[in-house]
């Protein structure tokens, strides 16, 4: 019996994988993407090293949609399996102290290539720099438009809004229109739009009939107006994050907080930014650290008391120096007018108070965030509730499936996300595979 035909549209991580999974599955399977190169996204990822997955990974690690959806699919083809099938690919990958899985030969070609031979293996058609710009129902099949992209100069374009809501196809014309039974869409997102992630996707979704949680950045560096830019540049810190509105903490996030020209960056402002835009433009939103997680200001205070006691003569910065780096201990003697060479014993009560203040919870006054040019995926996106987590099928326009991150599902930083391609490409590649025609 001959196997369904399947479009997947867009060759990143979750498309190739649902490419490769509907073909090893029987169906015919051409892969349109719309950069003139594939897999983009994962050569950047990771500084070019791409980190394929977590030793750990649940539906905790993602925000967004439904929670129990999330476990599902990971529950289809989680960790173990990928480490399973990157090993039947070729690729040799490595765990390192942080959790984190990256290919032995710390470059992300290595993972690149050997999806691009699976699906050469298993008969996948690629065009690349084919654009997908409709998608027509023809029941009990579908037709999707194509128009040529010669060079990636076309794509990205009107990104800017953050918080979009109606979605345009673009304003042109197939030029051609390939038949399929069933359709995969993984166009990804918004961030990096000049890989090609440039919001068609959404379009084409909204087209068949989709909703959408508003998209947003997400992982991506914080922006901000603060003289420590300048003073620490480029120094990493452990560092708490909290976002509050109002008083009401809306979300915080622990790791490493790095100090830039332009505001922060690590994985702790990373995780913190898909919450910024969850507190309304105009709101009183704000950002404060601690560069000390774990103490409050009443332990801190205490622990400085028993240092003016133990030690007497060692300095303000000597003291805060054995817990952070020495430049950050002297900024913040230096904010809190903590006099930071003067004995310990020697500092007053209330520049005690203020120094404690500081440390435990200072102001960081961020202004925005770099947005999808710098962002690493994308919040938001179609409601889980349009679609069966059994088999990521659209329960809006059947026939079609979708996976990665077109959906309202986006993990912290840490390969989190890449499980999710890995995963979600999995179950919608071998549902839209599977046979027979069941419409």
């Amino acid at each position: 019996m001959t196997g369904p035909t399947v479009i997947v549209v867009g060759a990143g991580a979750a498309g190739l994988t649902a490419a490769v999974r509907a073909a090893e599955s029987g169906a015919r399977v051409t892969l349109f993407n719309a950069h003139p190169k594939i897999g983009l996204k994962i050569l950047m990822s990771g500084g070019t090293r791409c980190n394929v997955t977590h030793e750990e990974v649940t539906e905790r690690d993602f925000n967004g949609g439904s929670r129990p959806f999330v476990r599902r699919v990971l529950a289809e083809f989680g960790v173990a399996e990928t480490l399973a099938w990157f090993e039947q690919l070729g690729v040799a990958l490595k765990l390192e102290p942080t959790g984190k899985y990256f290919p032995a030969s710390d470059d992300a070609e290595t993972v690149l290539d050997a999806l691009i031979r699976a699906a050469t293996r298993v008969g996948v058609r690629v065009e690349a720099g084919a654009r997908a710009v409709r998608i027509a129902r023809a029941d009990p099949r579908y037709r999707v438009g194509i128009q040529a992209v010669p060079d990636s100069a076309a794509l990205g374009a009107g990104v800017a809004r953050v918080r979009q809501v109606q979605w345009a196809l673009p304003a042109v014309e197939p030029e051609r229109w390939v038949d399929a039974d069933r359709v995969i869409l993984a166009t990804g997102g918004l961030s990096f739009p000049r890989t090609g992630s440039d919001g068609t996707g959404y379009a084409l979704a909204t087209a068949l009939g989709h909703t959408l949680v508003p998209p947003t950045p997400a992982l991506t560096p914080l922006a901000a107006e603060d003289a420590w830019c300048r003073e620490l540049q480029g120094l990493t810190v452990d560092a708490e994050l909290r976002l509050l509105a109002g008083r009401e903490r809306i979300a915080s996030t622990r790791g490493s907080l790095l100090f830039a020209h332009f505001g922060y960056s690590g994985p702790c402002a990373l995780d913190l930014s898909r919450h910024w835009y969850e507190v309304e433009d105009g709101a009183d939103r704000h950002v404060v650290a601690s560069f000390l997680p774990g103490e409050t200001e009443e332990t801190l205070a205490a622990a400085l008391v028993r240092a003016a006691s133990d030690e007497p003569r060692t300095s303000v910065r000597g003291v805060l120096a054995r817990r952070m780096p020495e430049r950050l201990a002297a900024a913040l003697c230096a904010e809190a007018h903590a006099g930071e060479s003067a004995p310990i014993a020697q500092l007053p009560r209330e520049a005690r108070a203020r120094l404690v203040a500081r440390t435990v919870s200072r102001s960081m006054p961020v202004t925005g965030t770099l947005g999808y040019e710098k962002a690493e995926v994308t919040a938001g996106g179609v409601r889980l509730s349009e679609v069966d987590p059994r088999t990521l099928e659209s329960r809006v326009a059947p026939g079609v499936y979708l996976c990665g991150e077109i959906l309202d599902v986006e993990g912290r930083l840490g390969g989190f996300n890449f499980q999710w391609a890995w995963s979600s490409g999995t179950v919608a590649g071998r549902s839209a595979g599977r046979q027979p025609l069941e419409r």
